[in-house]
């Protein structure tokens, strides 16, 4: 079990780190934090079975930090280290796997890693998604696939209709109930006649699936019709394929960089983007986050080996994802410069200038602005230098 300890107190992160390596056995300290900031990058870079996160922090509520850490890694399991009594604590154990009050006792510690271990087998016992089985396709629009077949976009009754699967499909396997599907829905109609609304969207959905060879997707009515669940049968979706190729790739080097580009590359942009469902906001932020993230490690990766071309696609594929990303216009800036291509930073530039002040109307990154300006003054006075 691959543990993360998080406290803005050095001595009781040494304490911490003591405790688990004599009290409890299987468990490898990978990383020790004690400043919040480096705790998110840090999660995705060593990937813990389980964080120990210290509660009161001065920078940030380790509350928060909490959510923002399953936001990324909604699998990661959450243990809080506080000095607040139980009655306290029962107020964020709905998320947290459990907690642990200071100061430490050894006999609830390791009570407390045996409820990971157990959790941990738990999700070590399901399967690997199957790969020869229907998709549904949920980067940018929602498309379908069924087995052996190419990737086809449905042809919806109404707009309410799709969006009505799309709410089932992000909860699949979770009953919603009618009354959080009526205000989603159509807010502003009474009920009685919204309900009508429903259910005829429910069949027109059925038939749907039916006509894209996708009816083993089924919606089942709970008791007394107080919800619906999207039960997926063998069909899977891409974004849970994804996750779980990117969660096998161990780490980066010479020999597991080809596949990281292959896993990448299958990310062809936001969950659902292609809608404007405030809904889907936090998963899209979250998977977004991780592909930036480790399209970032692999740019990097190959900066240092000395493969500036295979950068610089790297790059312009976050551009073309998304263009409104200032770091990837200034990382193409220097790479183009490393490579002496003029022509080329002059291009990111001129393309950061005119997306930031007159679409976006935010000016340029004062980092950004002054590396260009000195760079310019290098190159006017032939004194540009690597």
């Amino acid at each position: 079990m691959k543990a993360l300890l998080v406290d803005d107190e050095p001595l009781a992160l040494i304490g911490l780190q003591r405790s688990l390596e004599s009290e409890v056995n299987g468990v490898e300290i990978v990383a020790t934090y004690s400043d919040p900031k480096e705790v998110i990058a840090g999660v995705l870079e060593h990937r813990p079975d389980v964080v120990f996160l210290d509660i009161h922090m001065p920078e940030i509520d380790g509350l928060k930090l909490g959510r923002q850490i399953q936001a990324v890694v909604p699998d990661i399991e959450i243990i809080f280290v506080t000095s607040y009594d139980q009655y306290a604590v029962n107020a964020f154990e709905l998320y947290a796997l459990d907690y642990i009050l200071k100061p430490m006792n050894a006999a609830r510690l390791r009570q407390t890693v045996m409820r990971v271990i157990d959790k941990l087998n738990l999700k070590g016992s399901r399967k690997a998604p199957d790969r020869d089985v229907p998709v549904v396709c949920c980067f940018e629009q929602i498309r379908f696939q069924p087995s052996g077949m190419e990737a086809q976009t449905a042809k919806w009754r109404t707009s309410k209709v799709q969006e009505l699967f799309a709410y089932l499909l992000h909860h699949r396997e979770r009953a919603v109930s009618r009354s959080v599907l009526l205000e989603l829905l159509w807010p502003d109609i009474p009920e009685d006649k919204a309900a009508q609304y429903l259910y005829t969207a429910i069949y027109h959905l059925r038939q749907t699936l039916k006509t894209c060879k996708m009816d083993l997707i089924s919606i089942r009515i709970n008791e007394l019709e107080a919800g619906y669940q999207l039960d997926m049968g063998e069909a899977r979706v891409d974004t849970e394929i994804w996750e779980y190729d990117l969660k096998q790739l161990g780490r980066l080097d010479a020999g597991t960089a080809g596949a990281y580009e292959r896993v990448l590359r299958t990310y062809t942009g936001d969950f659902l983007g292609h809608y404007e469902y405030l809904w889907a906001e936090h998963e899209r932020e979250r998977l977004r986050m991780l592909w930036l993230y480790q399209t970032k490690k692999l740019s990097d990766y190959y900066e240092q080996q000395g493969l500036l071309d295979k950068s610089i696609q790297i790059n312009l594929n976050v551009q073309r994802i998304y263009p409104d990303d200032e770091d990837c216009y200034f990382s193409l800036m220097k790479l183009y410069h490393a490579i002496d291509n003029q022509a080329g930073v002059e291009e990111q530039y001129l393309l950061l200038k005119t997306r930031m002040e007159r679409e976006m109307e935010l000016p340029i990154s004062g980092n950004i602005g002054r590396w260009y300006e000195q760079w310019k003054a290098n190159i006017d006075t032939g004194l540009l230098q690597k």
